[in-house]
C-alpha cells in the first residue's frame, strides 16, 4: 500500500516537471532564443526526476546543472545518489537562488521549482548552488532565497533543510567566495544547515565548471558526512 502511494506520488512529480519543461519550452520559443538550450536542460531536469535512489526518510534534493548531472553518461549518477536516504533530485541547469540566475527565465529558480519538488513531502530538503548566482546581486540573491524558503516553510514546515553552498569552480573565478558568503548569512538567519564546499578539490571537465564522475562521487560524500555530523 505504501509502495502504491510512492509510486503515485513519484507519477505526479514526473507529470509536473514535464508540464515546467513546457511551460520553459513555451517561453523561449516566445523570446526567440535560446530554445535549443532551454529544451536540452529541460529533459535532463525530467530524467533526473524520474530517478529515485537508496531508501530510508524521504531526501529532496533541490538543486543546479550539477544535481542535474550535466556531462554525466548517466544523471542518475550525480552527486544526490551519494545521499542517505530515498532521494529524489529537482535539479535544473543554469538554475539558482536569483529569479535571474538562467537564461531559461525565472520559472526554473530554486523558489519557483520548490512547490513540486516537495509534492511528495520530504524528511529533509537540501538545496545545492550558488555557481550561476555569481553575476547577481546579493539583493537578488537574498530574494530568492527569501521565496525559497517561504515555499518550504508552506510545504513541509517540519523538514530539515540544509544549503550546500557553492564550490570554487574555476570557471567562476573570484564570485564564489561572495555567494558562499553571502548563502552562509542567509542559512543562519533561517536557521537551516550550511554545508560549505569551496574548499574542496574536486576534478572538473573540461569546460572547468562541472564535475566529472569522480567529482561527483566525492562532492556527494563530502555534503553526505557534513549532513550526518550535523545531525540533520
Amino acid at each position: 500500500m505504501l509502495l502504491a502511494r510512492r509510486r503515485s506520488v513519484l507519477l505526479a512529480v514526473v507529470v509536473l516537471v514535464v508540464v515546467g519543461v513546457l511551460v520553459v519550452q513555451l517561453a523561449d520559443r516566445a523570446r526567440g532564443t535560446g530554445s535549443t538550450r532551454c529544451e536540452r536542460f529541460a529533459a535532463s531536469s525530467a530524467e533526473r526526476a524520474g530517478i529515485v535512489t537508496g531508501e530510508g526518510r524521504d531526501v529532496v534534493v533541490i538543486g543546479d546543472s550539477w544535481a542535474a548531472g550535466l556531462g554525466l553518461d548517466e544523471v542518475g549518477t550525480s552527486w544526490p545518489s551519494r545521499l542517505a536516504g530515498r532521494v529524489r533530485v529537482a535539479g535544473f541547469s543554469g538554475s539558482g537562488f536569483s529569479a535571474g540566475a538562467s537564461g531559461c527565465g525565472p520559472e526554473v529558480s530554486f523558489a519557483a521549482r520548490a512547490a513540486d519538488a516537495v509534492l511528495g513531502g520530504a524528511d529533509l530538503v537540501v538545496v545545492e548552488g550558488g555557481l550561476n548566482d555569481v553575476d547577481q546581486s546579493d539583493a537578488a540573491v537574498r530574494a530568492g532565497f527569501e521565496r525559497l524558503v517561504a515555499g518550504l516553510e508552506r510545504r513541509v514546515g517540519d523538514a530539515a533543510v540544509v544549503v550546500v553552498g557553492p564550490a570554487s569552480a574555476p570557471a567562476r573565478g573570484d564570485g564564489v567566495a561572495r555567494i558562499d558568503r553571502l548563502l552562509a548569512r542567509l542559512a543562519e538567519r533561517h536557521a537551516a544547515t550550511y554545508v560549505p564546499t569551496s574548499g574542496l578539490d574536486l576534478p572538473y571537465l573540461d569546460d572547468r565548471l562541472h564535475l566529472t564522475l569522480e567529482g561527483h562521487r566525492a562532492f556527494g560524500d563530502a555534503v553526505a558526512d557534513a549532513i550526518a555530523a550535523a545531525g540533520v
